[in-house]
């Protein structure tokens, strides 16, 4: 039986007073997690030089001891977390908004242990730099009674299509090690310049990540970079452009955008990486977005262990431009 100031969790308590004394009980699915990460979303809005100096002094104990920031919490330890003031944090938003509201419609499969989201193009996967909100912050107002809410991989913020969210910590776990293990296939479906040649099936081009002082990310090839694989096919060739399927062997920044803009042939309205005159083409058919979508992932359900796949649909400007092109 457990005693009444010992509150078992299965991820933090958010709402937990950090005003006095808290003891934590680790249920299984914690189990493996460090603590000073446990510490950082147990404790939001604290400072991680706040928590690694309470770790030092012993102020956070473990089964009654004093352990390293990069002790693996156990399922059944103790944890003892001191009281700490916390900075305001932004509530999460009303799951009432209306843009809240529209996510639900994005969900393409739920269960226990995962969300599969069609995220739209313009989304970002989560807030920050500006953004009130995003996906994850979303979901976790849409599903209040879910206590694990994390993302599994990213998309940036125009790419729209298949999106992996865990409601589980093993789940992600368990995701994470099929992503390292290259057991999970993406495919991604990108309309580019020009006419992809017959027989070029990858492009092989280490990627070097450069931020720039704005703190926007900036990729290019580059021999001091790190290795990087995308494989392609030729899904529909049109006048002046080709639709093509771009599957990922190594998952870097901006990984497919740069590999399409190195074979000389960038992707439909990017921004960062694309061709002006092409762009303006585009966007004469209507399109104004990223025509960068990832249309299916498979991978290993994290509790069945049965391999499923999931597709993605267009949304209806990328619909729109393909279904132009055709006619041209």
């Amino acid at each position: 039986m457990k005693s009444a100031d010992t509150m078992p969790v299965t991820s933090p308590d958010k709402n937990s007073p950090t005003s006095q004394v808290q003891f934590v009980e680790v249920e299984p699915d914690l189990d493996g997690q460090r603590i000073d990460n446990f510490l950082r979303t147990f404790l939001k809005g604290v400072p991680k030089s706040l928590i690694y100096r309470i770790l030092r002094k012993g102020e956070v104990r473990v089964n009654k001891k004093r352990v390293k920031p990069e002790y693996k919490l156990v399922a059944g330890d103790l944890i003892r977390v001191p009281p700490v003031r916390v900075s305001e944090t932004p509530e999460l938003p009303s799951p009432k908004l209306e843009k809240i509201a529209s996510l639900e419609q994005h969900i393409l499969f739920e269960d226990s242990h995962i969300i599969v989201f069609n995220k739209p193009s313009g989304l970002a996967v989560h807030g920050g730099s500006g953004l009130s909100f995003g996906l994850i912050e979303g979901l976790r107002a849409l599903r209040p009674e879910a206590k694990f809410m994390e993302l599994v991989h990213r998309l940036d913020r125009d790419t729209s299509g298949c999106i992996l969210v865990a409601k589980k910590r093993s789940a992600l776990r368990h995701m994470h090690e099929q992503l390292r293990n290259s057991q999970m296939d993406k495919r991604y479906h990108a309309l580019v310049a020009g006419q992809w040649p017959q027989n070029r099936f990858k492009v092989k081009a280490p990627l070097q990540k450069n931020i720039l002082q704005s703190g926007e990310r900036l990729v290019s090839v580059s021999e001091q970079g790190k290795p990087s694989e995308t494989r392609y096919r030729i899904l529909q060739s049109f006048e002046n452009a080709t639709l093509v399927e771009a599957s990922p062997i190594t998952g870097r920044t901006h990984q497919i955008r740069v590999h399409c803009l190195h074979a000389g042939h960038p992707i439909a309205c990017d921004d960062k990486y694309g061709d002006a005159e092409f762009d303006k083409q585009m966007k004469r058919i209507g399109l104004n977005r990223l025509f960068l979508h990832a249309s299916s992932l498979r991978l290993m359900h994290p509790k069945t262990e049965e391999m499923v796949t999931f597709n993605a649909p267009y949304d209806e400007q990328l619909t729109q431009a393909v279904n132009t092109l055709k006619k041209v």
